[in-house]
């Protein structure tokens, strides 16, 4: 059983379903930077870490970092020019944090951007640095995530993790070791206790 001291959010596929939004702002970074490289093979090979730390594979001969962070800007802005008309929390995320809220359980979000991290998923320091500024010991923490980088991160951090299915299938998060596996987060609204049990 878990009673969770605090909980830890990834935000990308996990509040908000928004993968595809992403995969097409890469796409289009590619064609605008006439990089022969397709989805599956820069998923494989060049997607982990930092935004800064992608940059850095995909234009090995840069080598400034403020530089890289501008192309990854770029990129992000592309991101949000596809995904504002589509905006919503994922299914059942508005009630369940209500619920959550209502428990007095402080909550943070894990997610990467900017210069918040020096490494990125699936380095653990997000989520050590998320736990830090809840002041809460990791190993105290549940995290909600939804990826291969980012379940890896959670649990490197020494949180408990519960997998969130909009990338991956339930299978293969239970196979990664996550605590369960859930389309929707309204799922564990008959099971939240005062004492948090799932």
């Amino acid at each position: 059983m878990l009673s969770p001291k605090a909980l830890v959010f990834d935000m990308d596929g996990t509040l908000v379903d928004n993968m595809s939004y992403h995969k097409q702002s890469w796409i289009d970074l590619f064609e605008y930077h006439k990089l022969d490289l397709d989805y599956e093979t820069f998923d494989h090979k060049y997607h982990k870490g930092s935004l800064v730390e992608i940059m850095a594979r995909l234009f090995p001969h840069i080598s400034d970092e403020e530089e890289l962070f501008r192309m990854g800007s770029y990129k992000e802005a592309l991101y949000r020019d596809l995904y504002r008309p589509h905006v919503k929390a994922l299914g059942g995320l508005l009630p369940f944090l209500k619920k959550i809220q209502a428990q007095n359980l402080p909550m943070g979000i894990a997610t990467m951007g900017g210069h918040q991290v020096k490494h990125g998923k699936p380095h653990p320091e997000i989520f050590l640095t998320a736990a830090q500024k809840l002041g809460i010991p990791p190993k105290d923490c549940l995290a909600f995530e939804d990826s291969l980088s980012g379940v890896t991160a959670a649990k490197a951090a020494g949180m408990q993790v519960i997998g969130v299915r909009t990338m991956l299938d339930k299978k293969t998060l239970l196979e990664l070791g996550v605590y369960s596996g859930h389309r929707k987060l309204q799922f564990f609204e008959p099971a939240l206790s005062k004492s948090f049990y799932f």
